[in-house]
């Protein structure tokens, strides 16, 4: 029986690190591809252009709204749908602030990341359509940026490092990752139990 400790070291809403001892390099790598790819939150997937008169192609447009971070609360699923939207008048800078929700609890996790600029009488008019998903679908879902390292004086402690990218907390990408192992676990055990 595997024995593990954890020991936070330093927490916050945006970040945590901790370090794990009595674990394989095997577990820790499946808790960090877990929290890339096992966390669902939502991303503007789609986007609707009504008028573009900037220089700038539609689908690159499309691109960097879809990787603005939008918070997602619980109580959301893969059914649910939120509409985004924008409108501007050159000239001007579109900031993701700029992004109207149809839902208030869904909203960009980061008001100042720059979009695009407009010069003196271009026009953008678009809505977007943000659903929820996870990164083995598209990078857009990813909650954040997990990394682990070994700590050299043994092989099987590591510390371990989660950013979020603002969808939810980090401690929140933690949590639901290992119950996403839980699960996989399960079905697993089943599946050899037959």
């Amino acid at each position: 029986m595997i024995s593990m400790k954890f020991e936070m070291l330093e927490s916050s809403p945006m970040a945590l690190r901790f370090k794990v001892s009595g674990a394989s390099s095997t577990f820790v790598n499946s808790l960090r591809r877990a929290c890339i790819n096992g966390v669902k939150t939502f991303a503007i997937d789609s986007v609707t252009f009504f008028e573009n008169t900037s220089s700038i192609f539609d689908e690159y447009i499309a691109h960097r709204v879809g990787l603005v971070p939008l918070i997602t609360p619980d109580g959301y699923d893969e059914k649910d749908e939120v509409l985004f939207s924008a409108e501007m008048d050159g000239p001007g800078t579109l900031y993701s602030k700029d992004l109207k929700t149809s839902d208030r609890k869904v909203r960009v996790a980061n008001d100042n990341i720059p979009l695009m600029t407009l010069a003196a009488g271009q026009k953008l008019r678009f809505d977007g359509k943000a659903v929820m998903g996870d990164a083995a679908r598209s990078a857009k879902f990813q909650p954040g940026f997990v990394t682990y390292k070994s700590l050299g004086k043994s092989d099987d402690e590591y510390e371990f490092y989660v950013e979020s990218f603002g969808q939810v907390p980090a401690l929140e990408i933690i949590k639901t990752a290992t119950e996403a192992l839980k699960k996989d676990m399960k079905v697993i055990y089943k599946e050899l139990d037959k």
